[in-house]
């Protein structure tokens, strides 16, 4: 074959190879066209409708908003049992509101360059941000992450959007957002949402803020406190400062780094702000004392119930429960929010008199303590919490002592866990194991084993009943019979009641006298002593007793959940043993005139924390005595402070009621061993 021949037939390949490729590269390219109209038409018609749902709505709310919308807020009231008003909740949008043009120019540059960039350029969204949260939620199956949102988004959400957590309410911010910058120009825009946007505590908006936590004016903040306080909103619970001063304090740092790095101030402005220290001056007129805490608490945990939060304790691992509690706090987060601005009727079980004699009760004790901390606050302090065994409600709580207001106080009766010691033996060691089988006349041995505890003032006593084991609360028996009936069956108890620090390290022997890696709370105990009370009937406990909105209709009724933990006749027998700590035990000097009363010392082995527990067929009384910060008191134990708390308040508690007696146990064994039981009890003792 020719030369020339062999390149002409190597140029007809080469076009029919290329003519080939080009049918092919058409007919994928019509495929996929033809593709994308098929999934187009195929999304429309299963989700166009709702998408044009979600946009008629988005349009509407839009629509029927003007400029007074983002200024309003309606006012939540709490009310005591007797109807008398505790509190108010109000966000204070109108009293601190601010025009764009008495905004510092910092302020702006403070929230866009950390947020939203692209503010004055974009038209209410960023396609691409919301394309990437989109990813996150299809794998996260289908979880909301606040990540994507604009500025305009997110004030879409605060103000029309804030208690949907669902993908339909991302598509319907996304509406929201492109009409409202379609109907209100940047600036009315960032002005909206520097008024609107949360900074936690009750403080909505840039001056309520600035008001709240320095005591003046945004106009007169400086650089360094104007991105600490728009530090906050990207996520109030992380970035509380009255809680987590700490992480605010770094989160102002990147702040101040992206505000440096978009050109906002320059390395000067920067170095000096980054330097300086931030002091908190809080007024007086935002104290929470802490029945309106604790109240706060009980209402958005009722409203997340009624929005069908599923509540948990217990994890497979670290990374659940770290999931778990991202989860929690998000959801928190948003409905304590509407507690400043969703007008709700929030009815409490509180009764305000029996909480001013528990407070005084504590008070009284411990007045003798005046040490305090840097803070101005008692190092000494106490905390008690109060159940209505009919009802199964909280009826007064005390989560320190008084003192003038200094700032932020700690509601300890929920808010702090400390070791329970001894006080935690009838939960997991002897209602349990009554449950299997023992009575309160069983003999069992009181001796020193190795490994295992020493007993309060090292006497063993040998043989002798449970019930007296409980009475003088003997280590080594419950140490002994919670080894038996093994660590994990005991703590399941607590985990079925919701204690909520209970972790794998405390699956240990230890465990039985109170030695754990956290601690309990004085509500939690409460709520688990009212249970044996109860006849092992627990009660979750709160002070919620109903929450309308502002026109009456009911958010949560007046139902309480419930479930069994111990059997009945186990309860009875742990009363039983807990009167005889009254009669002749720890407790013999904490009797109640004319009550029938049971209860139980817990001191921890350094005495670093004193509990007292106990009940009538009334109420249920939960004392805890400690220093904040854990250290060694001489004379602290469950029948000293704690104790004496307890008696005062009780005796007042009870005064002009008739005596109750519990309901006695039933003996299901046959008369033969009950005798013998008996006979074995008078030996004993």
């Amino acid at each position: 074959m020719k030369k020339g021949e062999k390149k002409s037939r190597i140029g007809i390949l080469a076009r029919g190879v290329g003519h080939t490729v080009k049918r092919v590269f058409q007919g994928t390219l019509i495929l996929l066209l033809l593709s994308v109209i098929v999934v187009a038409v195929w999304f429309y018609a299963k989700y166009g409708r709702q998408l044009l749902s979600y946009q008629a709505k988005a349009n509407k709310l839009v629509a029927g908003s003007d400029v007074k919308t983002f200024r309003a807020s309606q006012t939540s009231l709490v009310y005591a049992a007797n109807g008398e008003l505790i509190s108010k909740l109000k966000g204070e949008k109108d009293v601190y509101y601010l025009e764009y043009d008495y905004i510092p120019q910092y302020v702006i540059q403070a929230v866009i360059c950390p947020e939203d960039r692209k503010f004055f350029s974009h038209d209410g969204i960023d396609l691409l941000a919301n394309i990437r949260a989109a990813i996150v939620l299809l794998k996260n199956k289908g979880e909301i992450h606040q990540g994507g949102s604009t500025i305009t988004q997110q004030l879409a959400r605060t103000v029309f959007l804030s208690n949907e957590v669902t993908w339909e309410r991302k598509i319907t911010e996304i509406f929201v957002a492109m009409a409202l910058e379609r109907k209100y120009d940047k600036k009315q825009i960032i002005e909206f949402y520097l008024n609107n946007i949360y900074f936690a505590n009750g403080h909505y908006g840039i001056q309520s803020a600035s008001m709240g936590y320095f005591g003046k004016s945004v106009s007169e903040l400086t650089l360094s406190e104007i991105a600490f306080l728009c530090a906050i909103p990207n996520n109030p619970s992380d970035y509380d400062p009255l809680t987590n001063y700490a992480y605010t304090i770094q989160r102002r740092d990147k702040v101040l780094v992206q505000m440096r790095d978009e050109g906002a101030i320059t390395q000067s402005e920067y170095e000096e702000a980054i330097q300086q220290e931030i002091v908190l001056k809080t007024s007086a007129t935002e104290h929470q004392n802490y029945v309106e805490s604790y109240t706060y608490y009980c209402a958005v945990q009722a409203l997340m119930a009624k929005e069908g939060f599923v509540f948990r304790n217990v994890f497979a691992d670290v990374t659940d429960r770290e999931n778990y509690e991202r989860q929690y706090y998000e959801a928190y987060y948003r409905w304590q929010k509407t507690l400043f601005t969703g007008g709700y009727r929030i009815y409490t079980s509180i009764d305000l008199e029996k909480q001013k004699w528990l407070q005084e009760a504590v008070d009284r004790e411990l007045e003798g303590f005046d040490e305090t901390g840097k803070e101005g606050v008692y190092c000494l302090q106490g905390a008690a919490a109060c159940m209505d065994n009919d009802t199964g409600r909280i009826v007064a709580i005390v989560g320190g002592r008084s003192q003038e207001w200094i700032g932020y106080t700690l509601n300890r009766a929920y808010q702090s866990y400390r070791q329970p010691g001894s006080s935690i033996k009838p939960l997991i060691v002897y209602t349990p194991v009554f449950e299997r089988g023992k009575y309160p006349d069983d003999i069992v041995v009181d001796e020193k084993f190795e490994g295992g505890p020493r007993n309060s003032g090292g006497v063993y006593s040998g043989e002798i009943p449970i019930s007296r084991a409980v009475a003088v609360s003997k280590n080594t028996v419950a140490w002994k019979l919670f080894d038996e009936l093994t660590p994990s069956a005991g703590l399941s108890y607590l985990l079925a009641m919701n204690f909520h620090k209970i972790v794998s390290r405390d699956y240990v022997p230890a465990a039985a006298l109170g030695g754990f890696t956290y601690g309990v709370s004085a509500v939690e105990m409460a709520s688990a002593y009212a249970t044996i009370e109860n006849d092992g009937i627990y009660r979750e406990p709160t002070c919620i007793v109903r929450i309308t909105d502002a026109d009456g209709r009911v958010l949560v009724d007046d139902t309480i959940r419930e479930k069994r933990i111990y059997a009945v006749n186990a309860a009875r027998m742990m009363t039983y043993c807990l009167e005889g700590v009254m009669e002749n035990g720890t407790g013999r000097k904490l009797k109640l005139a004319g009550q029938n009363a049971a209860g139980k010392t817990g001191t921890t082995n350094d005495q670093k924390d004193g509990w007292f527990a106990g009940y009538t067929a009334y109420y249920t009384t939960v004392v805890w005595v400690g220093y904040d910060m854990p250290r060694e008191m001489e004379d602290l134990m469950g029948n000293t402070y704690p104790g004496r708390i307890w008696q005062s308040f009780m005796e007042r508690l009870h005064e002009g009621l008739a005596a109750k007696e519990f309901a006695p146990y039933t003996d299901a064994r046959p008369a033969s061993v009950q005798e013998d039981g008996m006979s074995q009890q008078d030996n004993a003792e």
